[in-house]
This record gives C-alpha cells, sequence and structure tokens, in this order.
C-alpha cells in the first residue's frame, strides 16, 4: 500500500490544494447514509438497514453496493483532491458474506493503492456486533477536473 498523502498541521494537503468534502448524493440521502469520518486514509459511514431490505427482509445486495461504491469512490476522491484532481470508478466487485435484518451497518473504505493515476480502495460492511457482512474493492481512475 503506498503512503498516504501528508497534510499539514491544519490537515490540508501541502500542494495548496484544499480537500475534498463529502456532499451526499439524492441516493445516498434516501438510504441514510451518515458521515462519520472522511480522510485520504479513511472514509467511514454508516446506514441503516430499515429501509435498505429486499423482498425478503434482509439488507439489500444492491443497497451494499451502492454505499460501499459511494464510500470508496468519495475516499478516491479526497485523495485525488490533493493533486487537484477528481476521481471516476472504473471497477467495483463485492463479496456478500452474511446479511442482516435490522440495525444499522459501519461502511469502512482504506487504501490499498493511492497513485497519481489511480485508487485501489478495500471497502467493508460490517454490523453492529462487528461482523464483516460485505467486501468490496473499487478502482477509481483519477482525472483533471472538469470546469
Amino acid at each position: 500500500m503506498n503512503a498516504p498523502s501528508p497534510t499539514d498541521a491544519a490537515g490540508n494537503p501541502p500542494s495548496g490544494h484544499e480537500l475534498w468534502k463529502i456532499t451526499l448524493g439524492e441516493l445516498d440521502e434516501k438510504m441514510g447514509v451518515k458521515i462519520l469520518e472522511e480522510s485520504v486514509e479513511r472514509v467511514v459511514a454508516t446506514m441503516p438497514v430499515e429501509g435498505n431490505r429486499q423482498s425478503f427482509g434482509l439488507l439489500h445486495g444492491g443497497a451494499s453496493l451502492a454505499v460501499g461504491e459511494a464510500v470508496g469512490s468519495w475516499a478516491a476522491v479526497i485523495h485525488a483532491s490533493t493533486m487537484g484532481k477528481t476521481a471516476v470508478g472504473v471497477d467495483v466487485s463485492a463479496t456478500h458474506h452474511r446479511s442482516a435484518r435490522e440495525g444499522q451497518v459501519t461502511i469502512t473504505a482504506t487504501p490499498i493503492h493511492l497513485g497519481g493515476t489511480l485508487t485501489t480502495h478495500e471497502v467493508l460492511i460490517t454490523n453492529e456486533a462487528g461482523q464483516r457482512l460485505c467486501t468490496l474493492r473499487i478502482t477509481n481512475l483519477l482525472m483533471k477536473r472538469k470546469i
């Protein structure tokens, strides 16, 4: 894993670029996503199971993928912002280990590779007992921001 991008005492990248701050999209809001932590090193969010279940009463696999991709992409954009760039997802894969019927899940993205062109993050979705529900891997392409 590459070392996270350095920051100064105020938490800003030394290049003078401002770190991007997460803004929830419409789907994130509908899913009840809440941001707990956001940095180059780690992005953590929560989401309620209620309102995100499939017809059998279990947390919907698509909801896990949607929130996992969002959190992993946010982590990539935060890293990209240290270089004055943005990020777009190019690959995501997930393995579902177990499901949940209630409570809330925690989604944590940590970097596997932080490059100047590509990033790869591991995203873990866990239940309130800390059990792993889903593991995602997302790769993002870093690009110049379009004005």
